[in-house]
């Protein structure tokens, strides 16, 4: 993504798998916030900083590093474990990509899991703040496109305006909500969304890892309402 292309907009940063996913889980099970770091390092650093208490969260090459409390899976993020609490976190890239939008007038994250929350979300910030212009940033894996958050753009462009005209999407907005749209056409959204994500190269890393759980978490549509936010560094729940 070029540095500045989303300067003024509101940014929507997709990391299905995981980070996307994970970060709205965390804080849908009660964690106050999510601290999104670039580096392991940096993460370790922030971490220290921080109240006691204050959770570290995050993988590299899917698995989480030495010495931290939590990995990238959805699944390590319970009530039990995070509510009333700060998490820094720092994964291959998701927290990449939340850094390389720091022009945005407005970062939210989205994912499959919350797609109808972020739309409603966004379409009301743009309004209310005469933004014009709203991009979603597909993180990707290691560098390139990945099939997984292309869809997690077109489950969000879908419930933006599912029944109505399309506002004006470019090219690859209209392919990617398309796309979505061939996916669950057909019943049984979720299994063919885990089959496409199986196929997906981030999809491909999860499974070598064992972690197939995930992708079925990572495809269930609209279970959460939560809405993450940056704020001043740290990704929080919108108000409802």
């Amino acid at each position: 993504m070029p540095q500045g292309s989303v300067a003024g907009g509101i940014a929507v940063v997709i990391d299905v798998l995981r980070a996307s996913t994970t970060i709205a889980t965390a804080l849908a099970a009660g964690a106050v916030a999510v601290i999104p770091t670039p580096t392991t390092d940096g993460a370790r650093a922030a971490r220290d900083r921080s109240p006691p208490g204050t959770l570290l969260g995050g993988e590299r090459g899917g698995l989480p590093p030495a010495g931290f409390d939590l990995g990238n899976s959805p699944l390590d993020y319970t009530a039990a474990r995070v509510a009333g609490r700060a998490i820094v976190v720092t994964t291959t890239n998701g927290t990449a990509a939340l850094a390389a939008c720091a022009a945005a007038a407005g970062v939210v994250v989205g994912a499959l899991v919350n797609r109808t929350a972020v739309a409603r979300f966004v379409r009301r910030q743009a309004i209310e703040r005469g933004i014009h212009a709203v991009h979603l940033v597909c993180a990707g894996t290691d560098g390139a496109v990945s099939e997984e958050d292309l869809l997690g753009a077109g489950a969000i462009l879908d419930a933006a305006a599912p029944d109505g005209p399309d506002d004006r999407l470019d090219p690859p907005a209209v392919a990617a909500r398309d796309a979505f749209r061939r996916v669950v056409s057909a019943g049984g959204a979720e299994d063919r969304l885990v089959a496409a994500f199986r196929q997906a190269a981030g999809g491909r890393n999860l499974l070598a890892l064992g972690m197939d759980r995930d992708l079925s978490i990572a495809a269930r549509i609209d279970t959460l309402a939560v809405v993450p936010v940056l704020e001043s560094g740290r990704l929080v729940a919108a108000p409802p």
